[in-house]
């Protein structure tokens, strides 16, 4: 198999995540906008939940709360087209791909921004072309109502600044979430910065072991 330069460097980036071991402080959650960590003793009955949605992945395939109950998942949102950062927040996420290859707990959800242009086609090609995993790597799309508010709404993907934009407004953030097994977001991430992804890797070992001493 001919491996590209985006996922040498990904690699390299990675060697020392696949052997990371779970931290042994809880990983707090997050419920609004500012990302302020929380922590519980009693856990609230109203805590933020990321809420239903129905979206389509590169196989053609519906994705929603169903197929993704009991795992842990990265949230992150890009478009084919983007020169940008786009290509380094792949090659990032095909190091959590490779790290955790065998942990089928563990999914991606990458949401298109431009679902208009980024039909089901152009996300297998996508796909194929970066040596993504359908079985664990969901890229999304759907109508860029939906995706816009819930990646503003329940993502907080802008953060605070784009809580209140429409969704006419074009979404473009680096950020990368956490989300547990119960829909909640459990951690935040530069996407194109390593040593964030070190921490995603960690909190992912943490996330995992919490998620399989309560089920």
């Amino acid at each position: 198999m001919r491996v590209r330069p985006l996922l040498i460097f990904a690699f390299l980036v990675f060697g020392e995540i696949v052997r990371g071991e779970a931290s042994s402080t809880p990983l707090p959650y997050y419920t609004e906008p500012t990302f302020t960590p929380l922590w519980f003793d009693e856990m609230p009955e109203d805590l933020h939940e990321i809420p239903s949605f129905s979206l389509t992945d590169q196989s053609g395939q519906t994705i929603n709360q169903e197929q993704l109950k009991g795992n842990i998942y990265i949230a992150n949102f890009f478009f084919t087209a983007c020169p940008g950062i786009c290509p380094k927040m792949t090659a990032n996420l095909q190091g959590i791909q490779e790290s955790f290859a065998n942990e089928p707990l563990v999914k991606i959800l990458s949401h298109s921004v431009a679902p208009s242009v980024d039909t089901v086609k152009q996300l297998k090609d996508y796909a194929e072309r970066n040596e993504i995993d359908g079985t664990k790597w969901h890229l999304l799309t759907g109508s860029q109502e939906s995706i816009y508010t819930l990646a503003r709404k329940s993502y907080f993907a802008d953060k605070a600044i784009g809580f209140n934009k429409s969704t006419q407004e074009f979404l473009h953030t680096e950020n990368l979430l956490l989300i547990d097994s119960e829909g909640r977001i459990r951690g935040v991430y530069n996407g194109i910065r390593s040593l964030d992804m070190q921490r995603l890797s960690t909190d992912i070992h943490t996330l995992l072991k919490e998620t399989k001493a309560n089920s």
